[in-house]
């Protein structure tokens, strides 16, 4: 396989939360690269970047307080590997793998290879199971207890992490709520079997929940935060459970990443339940899940609807930043840096 003199990462070279502002296109040498590769290493060819809202969160320092720049930016990637450390069999060369690590926004990555995880192509399909994926199925199987015959919300639900929340919570036999922002996409959701869809740009959210389900929901996968945060906390059955998945409407304002407040008498007189989740803190249950999905996307009982914006390259990562935070996508938003023989999971 030809190799690069030179290859492009983005690099964050201010803490802010305007991504397009802070970051900008660095070249890198790639022999330098290869020169320093360590032992138990390998280095990716990344073929799609996952972009998730909290890209933002990362470049306004929120999960590492006392980062300095510059410093590499993005999360997750769909690659092959190209070359290997001397303790890495060369047998790994060619392979395709998918991954979370920061400063996955590179058109190459040196990563460990206990760090990846080997797909048998580079479907982009794989990256929406990855971050968001993950997210949806752990967060409504260990935090949320879901069990069937339960009613589910999912708010963002056309969203990469809601679309799958949607579908899985429908498999196990629930009646689900969706939100969302568009006519497009309330037939997505619709389609992927969503019992009720409240588009809350033409409908009042928190009077459709009053009035439709005035016993509450069992569980509610929530990552909007603000005044949908405080809608689903009343919307609450007893003993409902509600998973706060993240705060996406505050990442854009001013500091960022705004908590809500929580009324613990709400809680206390009801036995509700309000629990954080924070994908990192459940890495266990990783293999297991991800199996599962695919899986279910083998046998077609799972979609995974990606939507690249029309983007392309490394240079289009912050537009595809930008596009995700405009509401305007439907599925999983990944953006194509190189040409890839993809198939089908």
């Amino acid at each position: 396989m030809p190799t690069p003199k030179n290859f492009r990462k983005l690099q964050a070279f201010e803490v802010g939360n305007d991504f397009s502002k802070v970051t900008k296109i660095v070249s890198v040498n790639y022999n330098d690269l290869i020169q320093n590769l360590k032992h138990n290493n390998v280095i990716v060819k990344n073929f799609y970047v996952g972009i998730n809202a909290s890209d933002i969160n990362f470049t306004n320092g929120k999960y590492i307080p006392d980062i300095k720049p510059p410093f590499d930016v993005g999360f997750e990637a769909l690659g092959e590997i190209v070359a290997v450390g001397a303790g890495v069999s060369k047998d790994k060369i060619g392979s395709y793998v998918i991954y979370t690590q920061y400063g996955a926004f590179a058109e190459y990555v040196e990563i460990s290879q206990k760090a990846v995880i080997s797909v048998p192509n580079a479907s982009p399909e794989l990256l929406g199971l990855l971050t968001s994926g993950l997210t949806a199925s752990i967060a409504l199987s260990e935090t949320g207890r879901m069990t069937k015959g339960e009613t589910v919300l999912v708010t963002a639900a056309a969203g990469g992490a809601g679309q799958i929340a949607v579908q899985l919570a429908k498999l196990a036999g629930n009646h689900v709520i969706g939100t969302c922002s568009n006519d497009d996409k309330v037939a997505m959701l619709k389609e992927m079997g969503c019992d009720r869809v409240i588009n809350y740009k033409k409908e009042d959210f928190k009077a459709v929940m009053k009035k439709e389900y005035p016993r509450g929901v069992d569980i509610i996968f929530e990552s909007v935060g603000g005044n949908f945060f405080d809608i689903c906390l009343k919307s609450l059955a007893v003993r409902g459970r509600l998973i706060v998945i993240g705060t996406v409407s505050t990442y854009a304002d001013a500091n960022g990443m705004a908590g809500d407040n929580v009324n613990t008498l709400k809680l206390l007189g009801t036995s509700r339940t309000v629990a954080g989740f924070f994908m990192p803190d459940y890495m266990e249950f990783s293999a297991s899940h991800m199996a599962n999905m695919i899986k279910l996307v083998k046998e077609g009982k799972l979609k995974v609807l990606i939507d690249n914006g029309g983007l392309n390259g490394i240079e289009s990562v912050a537009a595809g930043v930008a596009y995700l935070h405009s509401g305007k996508n439907k599925g999983k938003v990944v953006v194509p840096l190189f040409e890839a023989k993809s198939s089908k999971i």
